[in-house]
């Protein structure tokens, strides 16, 4: 364990230092990130003050929506691009061999980048709030609790995706169907009860629409642990279930691509 956590630890400052030095990349962040809040803000005002989804303003409804929406897009990213990554520098079977176990490797690789877009998240709600006036009325528990279970379940979506890629060299299906049929199905933009009754039990299948309408119910609506209790049970559930299998999943990926020597086929 305290090994691990030192690997942790050298891959954060490392990565750290290298984010510090591009100093570039954070103004570029920061103008994207601004643009985005801006666009937000003034479609919700061209939609008019008469629409108030789940009985909260449309600008905040869009701010946490489209945030958590975007933090698992950019999360399930960061895992694909470090087996990508990998695979294509023919680093891969190197790694391999290292004295730590191989999933674990791949997801201490990818915690800098996960770390990152867990920042831009908070980032991104506090922007909207203290420069565009978007009026939240957060509890902290039920933020906090809602965003460990966000993280789990987005570790688990990225782990997906790493080892998609590394068996069937496709990894980038998964994130195109996040970027597709799951936005549309999340409730990030619109409340997914707008949708026909089918596609709306589709989306009550869906992980992400739970942590966006948990992340709404703790930053919007100020509810409590225990109002909250039914939305943070499907999160849990859904964890429980999602992580191990995600990890076993890419641990037994990596044995059956080493065994065939299929490591680096990207």
């Amino acid at each position: 364990m305290r090994s691990t956590l030192n690997k942790l630890l050298a891959i954060l400052r490392r990565d750290l230092l290298t984010a510090i030095r591009h100093r570039t990349g954070f103004a570029v962040t920061a103008f994207g990130l601004l643009t985005e809040l801006a666009a937000f803000y003034f479609l919700s005002r061209a939609i008019g003050p008469g629409f108030r989804p789940g009985g909260v303003e449309y600008f905040p409804f869009l701010l946490v929506g489209t945030g958590v929406y975007t933090f698992f897009v950019m999360s399930t990213q960061a895992f694909l691009s470090t087996v990508q990554e990998a695979q294509q520098t023919g680093t891969m079977e190197v790694l391999m061999t290292t004295s730590t176990p191989p999933a674990q490797l791949v997801v201490l690789s990818s915690v800098s980048a996960f770390a990152g877009n867990l920042l831009k998240l908070l980032v991104y709600v506090l922007a909207g709030a203290a420069i565009f006036s978007a009026p939240i009325h957060p509890n902290f528990f039920s933020g906090l609790a809602v965003l460990i279970l966000c993280v789990a379940i987005a570790l688990a979506v990225g782990i997906a995706a790493a080892t998609i890629q590394i068996i069937f060299q496709r990894g980038s299906a998964l994130l195109w169907l996040l970027s597709s049929g799951v936005w549309f199905l999340s409730g990030a933009m619109f409340p997914i009860e707008s949708l026909p009754r089918p596609l709306v039990l589709v989306a009550h299948a869906i992980p992400l629409s739970y942590a966006i309408g948990g992340m709404r119910m703790a930053l919007l609506q100020g509810q409590t642990v225990m109002a909250m209790a039914p939305t943070l049970a499907a999160l849990l559930g859904f964890s429980l279930v999602l992580l191990p299998l995600a990890l076993w999943s890419l641990t037994f990926s990596l044995r059956r691509a080493r065994q065939d020597g299929t490591l680096s086929f990207y």
